[in-house]
């Protein structure tokens, strides 16, 4: 499966905001934004760049969304082809399907310090959906949904180190979480007003609508 493998640090940097790509990496002083606040590439810094577009601010928006919730640009128009295809309005549409997506609730419950480390997870065959293995990250969930973790994999190493941090992870008000036996419901389908998000949805409705 393609996927990016290079310095998600480098993500942040080109969009100019944190996308909390690295967990709490991102929260540290280490954090590329913070100390190294600029566009990477040699000339991208030149005064005559630093002027932006309607349609370059609208690309700009497009890519904070896919590097926030990991997906190629294919997947991601996929994605925004079928938000258009459900009533209602198509950006918040969009928001709700990529909420949806498995990785992004193990990364919700807290079983994963990003979204990154969450699909990596899901991956490994970690994971279950309604008490089935379940290996594929894009995989949509609905209200009532089990996901939890698989018996066997309680004794990684990481799940064990993972578990300790939960008592002090904050979940999101449409999900349920049972430390003891790291089993998480989806209580109800997240709402777009119900979801924190760092790029403009209008924009980049614009973006795919030229």
């Amino acid at each position: 499966m393609a996927r990016y493998i290079y310095a998600k640090c480098r993500l942040c940097r080109r969009v100019g905001d944190k996308l909390m790509l690295k967990g709490e990496r991102c929260l540290s002083a280490k954090c590329a934004v913070e100390h190294r606040n600029s566009v990477p590439g040699q000339k991208a810094n030149l005064k005559h760049r630093t002027k932006i577009s309607d349609r370059g601010i609208q690309l700009r928006e497009k890519q904070k969304a896919r590097y926030t919730y990991g997906i190629l640009e294919r997947q991601f128009r996929k994605t925004f082809a079928t938000a258009g295809k459900i009533p209602g309005v198509t950006g918040e549409n969009l928001v709700e399907l990529l909420e949806k997506r498995l990785d992004n609730i193990v990364f919700r419950l807290g079983f994963g310090s990003s979204r990154a480390q969450a699909r990596q997870i899901v991956r490994h065959g970690h994971i279950t959906l309604n008490g089935r293995k379940t290996d594929i990250p894009s995989c949509l969930v609905k209200a009532g949904d089990v996901i939890g973790v698989r018996p066997n994999s309680a004794k990684n190493e990481y799940i064990k180190i993972m578990a300790e941090t939960l008592k002090d992870h904050t979940l999101p008000p449409w999900l349920s979480l049972d430390i003891d036996n790291l089993i998480g419901k989806v209580l109800s389908i997240p709402k777009f007003e119900d979801i924190e998000t760092k790029f403009d949805v209008q924009a980049i409705v614009e973006y795919y609508s030229r």
